[in-house]
């Protein structure tokens, strides 16, 4: 049983440069953190990313969604999550703030990872088996699919999970092997030049076959100037990512994506405002071959829903850590899968948690294992910190979801 409830603000410093991005030029990174103990002594830690101010907030969402929840049993709540996560973020007074979006759809996610975690621990076993060694109709009963029943009802997510079934031992060798990741940290937006040509060199030493560089500046030539230099040192046979962060209006993105072409970048990330979704579905067929990659603040599976319908979304950037947490996460990847567009997450919580996401998305989903994204910043502050050798992430081993924070 759900005894104990501790809610934390944590915040952490990061070097000079380390994080930025034509938007978030100071950010902070920092956590919302939702604590459930049980009486076995048991500690489920939850996750939702902000970049400081307004952190307090989440937490005292979180507080509010985790009393609600408090004297169940573990095992009991998850047989039948999706309606408790439906009833949650249905809080009649609460839903108000969102619905479903916000500062109280981040508080929401803290609680439902923790429960996540609290559950793996509960069978002594990382997420990444739980969710595996669940059945279809146990993974579907996690989820709340209310809004989408006019493109996946219940009955057609456990057939498509149940369509990946037999041959989930045929996938079960990446386990083994690890889940390739790509580095985010070449090119921050406050980086100059040099920095960006040096940390593209160490990248490449590190095993990474993959990086993304943050565009969006005020002089276009800037980023045409940058993106040209990951390239040449990249080479031709890396992936190489941009990422606008939203800074672009749709006249602009238009104009410098069509510049930006002859460097052959992998896909142009957030070019422009994400609750824009039309203005998306104009840009991708524009700038057509280049597939636009969205979801670093799409918070919910409706209007991820959305983007899949409008065929706009190359890559599906849903982050466990922005929509409401392991439970959203799996609905929208289900849809993903539906409509065929890979799900790339976006990493609010370092890739502590989505190392076993992306290991139940191809495992058992089928999904293809492109890479996932790798952010260094706040390793030094995680009991089990992710572990990338040679641009891999190495399977974790330990029970749970790996988010507990020191």
């Amino acid at each position: 049983m759900i005894n104990k409830i501790n809610i934390l603000d944590k915040r952490f410093e990061l070097a000079t440069g380390a994080g930025s991005d034509a938007i978030h030029k100071d950010p902070l990174y920092s956590y919302a953190v939702a604590q459930l103990g049980d009486e076995s002594g048991l500690t489920g830690n939850g996750l939702a990313f902000t970049l400081g101010e307004g952190n307090d907030l989440v937490c005292k969402a979180a507080s509010f969604y985790a009393d609600k929840i408090k004297g169940n049993d573990i095992e009991e709540l998850m047989a039948d999550f999706g309606q408790t996560f439906k009833t949650l973020s249905n809080e009649q007074q609460f839903r108000w703030l969102g619905p479903h979006k916000g500062v109280v759809h981040l508080g929401l996610a803290a609680v439902t990872n923790a429960c996540y975690d609290l559950w793996a621990k509960k069978r002594g076993v990382p997420l990444w088996k739980l969710l595996i060694d669940l059945t279809p109709e146990q993974i579907v009963n996690t989820l709340d699919l209310s809004y989408l029943e006019d493109i996946l009802t219940k009955a057609e997510a456990i057939e498509l999970l149940q369509a990946h079934v037999d041959s989930k031992k045929s996938r079960e060798g990446i386990l083994a092997s690890g889940y390739a990741g790509y580095d985010t940290s070449v090119g921050w937006f406050n980086y100059d030049d040099e920095k960006v040509r040096e940390n593209c060199k160490k990248a490449i030493d590190n095993g990474f076959t993959a990086m993304k560089l943050k565009v969006g500046s005020a002089d276009p030539q800037r980023d045409i100037r940058r993106a040209n230099i990951v390239r040449e040192v990249a080479g031709e046979t890396s992936k190489v990512m941009l990422d606008a962060n939203q800074q672009w209006t749709l006249p602009q993105a238009i104009s410098i994506c069509n510049e930006l072409k002859n460097m052959n970048p992998y896909w142009v990330e957030e070019p422009t405002h994400p609750d824009d979704v039309l203005a998306h579905q104009t840009l991708a067929k524009t700038i057509a071959p280049i597939k636009l990659a969205l979801g670093e603040h799409v918070p919910n599976r409706i209007i991820f829903k959305n983007y899949l319908q409008t065929g706009c979304a190359g890559f599906a950037q849903v982050d466990a850590v922005r929509v409401g947490g392991v439970s959203e996460f799996i609905t929208i990847s289900l849809m993903a899968k539906k409509y065929g567009v890979p799900v790339v997450p976006h990493v609010g919580d370092m890739g502590q948690l989505h190392q076993h996401l992306v290991l139940f998305n191809h495992i058992a989903m089928g999904h293809e294992a492109l890479f996932l994204e790798h952010i260094p910043h706040l390793k030094a502050h995680f009991v089990n910190p992710i572990k990338i050798e040679n641009g891999v992430y190495v399977t974790p081993q330990e029970a749970g979801s790996s988010c507990d924070l020191k």
